[in-house]
């Protein structure tokens, strides 16, 4: 059986494992009629599937030239498909076989101990009063963005990123995206691909989001986040290459792993550190009306809360492994994430839903950090989005990154 045979297979067993889990399939953009045709069939039957294109893809010879990396993302996604179907017929994963069968990655270890130090660092930078978390708020409130500025804030924040990405990235001439505002989600925010270089980027306003927020998600859910992401992937894998696995997008699966993290390190791409922190000051305060004075300290206090990155993780194993109870498991978000109450309780609700995909944010982050950087040497910036663009396009999993 050939790669192109086995990638068919493949979609049709994603669409048919879509039919049992509505949130599975996050993107598709292959032949409409494979879409239409698929059925709910019984989980056993959808094993049956997965088993069989388990073994012809064991069968299959080794590729060669530029297929050879092709070949080994299949593997680990046919892979991570029949895991996902034993998930859905009860099989028991802890958080850490969970993230290695779907995600080819596990999450470093971290201990309270030491994240304690760096609370005791953000409790030095917030002097006061009263519990870390709640002084964390009052310190945020300030640079939280009005409701009837947000889609100024946040449109401006987009058109830049859009705009920095073009200088680099050759996008095509009809790409586009819709922007809405919503309410009542797990997430942030959320780039749904449409296909034909298209995205719908939903934006949730649940609670006021800190002026910060604004290039974080213009740049992860925008550009050169996951509207790049998959536009790329669309025009050169699938109609340019033919490589119809990459028509369909999988939500639990390695590829969300280099979706998450280069969205997430693509916000230092586009964005430099020292020109974000003039963009803001310059233009995002003063659209949102906030004191532009400020903007150091605020980018003080967000450096180190970077550090409480993998706290999340942490919290996420304990309470999926059934180690603390899901009251336990708020409580450490609030001390660790300094989250106030209902933060921590949405974000509970995401951990969930999406189980150990949160290792894609941060560890996904890092790994495509060290790989991108590894690579680009000291070639200053123009050579960072080289290699950037071509991680898109030649995508690989988290142990082919950090092998």
């Amino acid at each position: 059986m050939t790669l192109n045979n086995l990638a068919q297979s493949y979609v049709h067993l994603v669409l048919a494992i879509g039919q049992q889990d509505s949130g599975y399939v996050d993107a598709y953009y292959g032949p409409a009629e494979w879409k239409e045709q698929a059925q709910k069939l019984p989980l056993e039957q959808v094993l049956a599937m997965a088993n069989i294109l388990v073994a012809q893809f064991e069968k299959c010879p080794p590729a060669a030239g530029g297929e050879v990396l092709r070949q080994q993302l299949l593997g680990l996604h046919i892979r991570a498909a029949h895991a996902y179907v034993r998930k859905l017929m009860g099989e028991t994963m802890t958080f850490d076989q969970e993230s290695q069968a779907l995600y080819d990655a596990v999450s470093p270890t971290v201990t309270e101990a030491q994240l304690d130090g760096v609370l005791a660092e953000l409790s030095d930078l917030l002097p006061g009063e009263g519990a870390l978390n709640t002084r964390m708020a009052a310190f945020t409130q300030a640079f939280a963005i009005p409701r009837d500025r947000l889609d100024a804030v946040f449109s401006a924040a987009i058109a830049e990123s859009r705009a920095r990405t073009k200088q680099f990235i050759d996008l095509p001439d009809d790409e586009a995206f819709r922007l809405e505002y919503v309410t009542d989600q797990v997430w942030s925010g959320y780039n749904w691909y449409l296909g034909n270089s298209s995205s719908l980027i939903q934006v949730n306003t649940d609670f006021p989001m800190q002026i910060s927020r604004a290039v974080d998600l213009a740049s992860h859910e925008g550009y050169p986040g996951h509207h790049v992401f998959h536009l790329l992937g669309e025009k050169h894998l699938v109609r340019e290459k033919g490589w119809v696995e990459y028509s369909i997008f999988p939500l639990y699966s390695p590829l969300a792993f280099l979706s998450e993290g280069s969205a997430n390190y693509g916000i230092s791409v586009v964005f430099p550190e020292v020109e974000r922190l003039a963009f803001e000051r310059d233009v995002l305060f003063p659209l949102a009306g906030l004191d532009a004075s400020k903007v150091e300290r605020y980018y003080q206090v967000q450096h180190a809360m970077q550090k409480l990155s993998y706290a999340g993780n942490m919290v996420a194993q304990r309470y999926l492994d059934g180690a603390i109870p899901r009251d336990a498991a708020i409580a450490l978000l609030m001390k660790y994430s300094l989250q106030e109450e209902a933060r921590a309780t949405q974000r509970i609700r995401f951990i969930e839903a999406n189980r150990s995909y949160v290792i894609n944010y941060n560890l996904g982050q890092d790994v495509v950090k060290a790989y991108l950087e590894r690579r680009a040497g000291d070639g200053g910036q123009e050579a960072l989005w080289k290699v950037f663009t071509e991680l898109l396009v030649e995508p690989r999993s988290a142990s082919m990154m950090q092998g």
